[in-house]
């Protein structure tokens, strides 16, 4: 038999295999029987990690971002780069599914909630925890790729990842909680790059406390009604009605620690033009949740995913501009 010589030649062959591959695949008695099955128990998992909802991996991704780019001053390593955004998405992944194993008893009970696969029993307790634990090892080979310092740090961010989900049970502030355990990967950042933790990722991690308060309050005003009935406790719950002018304080101190991040930084004119598209943007939650209507304040909730935005191209056009 004549060996193919071309690259297309080779291509062909391959494609021909392929195809074979999948007809037996496909006819096979085996594969028939169990491959349904198989994939609709993947798309659960999908599903109990939000991969559908990426809105939680963009809110954990761009202050994330952010740190990157001002410790890696424009020029971020690429390993760095790499490991923090395959590591945002497992670790928002491993938080979803850690979370709902948490909330599986609750979340039946809030119409929100009701259809997610640990509520809906289409997945199990255990299944959930196996997950966890896989995607947060994953995790952690990724992260043993960097420095000891950045690996200390990710113990820690592992740690707040499991607790979070708990606290609602007994603290009227777990959105505050959440604001640190979304925000870890900026001290993270910093000792990737530089081996130590400056004052300006502080300063960083505080405006993303405080961004991450506001926009999880009004996430909470959606569901205030249900968690009042079944005693989960959120910030929605305790600001009561000053829950807007609450929510716009925290807005204008996530500005002002940004703004602070910039002079640390020496970040000039995009940065703040992004800070000042950022601000409209915070001006446009509050309208949408003046009457506090559900729909209204999920719809600003989503629309924070553009502050991160705005914050981060202000921060790389200018590195890129100073370059």
């Amino acid at each position: 038999m004549r060996m193919p010589r071309s690259g297309d030649e080779l291509m062909q062959l391959a494609a021909q295999r392929w195809r074979w591959f999948l007809y037996r695949v496909k006819f096979h008695p085996l594969s028939t029987r169990y491959l349904p099955r198989i994939l609709a128990t993947l798309i659960e998992y999908a599903k109990l990690m939000r991969l559908h909802r990426p809105i939680g991996i963009w809110l954990l991704l761009w202050p994330t971002l952010w740190a990157v780019w001002i410790s890696g001053e424009g020029q971020p390593d690429p390993l760095v780069f790499s490991v923090f955004v395959i590591g945002t998405v497992l670790m928002r992944s491993a938080g979803c599914v850690i979370n709902d194993y948490a909330d599986r008893e609750f979340d039946p009970h809030v119409r929100r909630t009701r259809d997610r696969p640990l509520a809906a029993g289409s997945v199990s307790g255990v299944e959930a925890l196996v997950l966890f634990a896989i995607l947060s090892l994953i995790s952690l080979v990724l992260v043993m790729q960097l420095n000891r310092l950045t690996l200390l740090l990710a113990v820690i961010g592992a740690a707040l990842t499991l607790t979070y989900p708990f606290l609602k049970r007994f603290f009227s502030l777990p959105q505050l909680y959440l604001g640190i355990s979304f925000g870890w990967g900026i001290p993270m950042a910093f000792a990737a790059h530089l081996e130590l933790v400056p004052r300006v990722a502080w300063l960083l991690l505080i405006a993303n406390i405080a961004w991450c308060t506001a926009y999880d309050t009004i996430y909470a005003m959606v569901d205030r009604e249900d968690d009042l009935k079944i005693g989960i406790r959120s910030t929605a719950i305790l600001f009561g009605e000053s829950d807007r002018h609450i929510i716009a304080a925290l807005q204008a101190l996530t500005l002002f620690a940004l703004y602070l991040v910039g002079r640390s930084a020496q970040l000039g004119g995009w940065y703040k033009l992004g800070l000042l598209v950022g601000a409209l943007f915070f001006a446009r939650h509050l309208y949408l949740i003046r009457n506090r209507d559900p729909q209204q304040c999920f719809k600003a909730f989503l629309d924070n995913h553009y502050f991160g935005m705005a914050v981060f191209i202000g921060i790389a056009l200018d590195y890129l501009f100073r370059l």
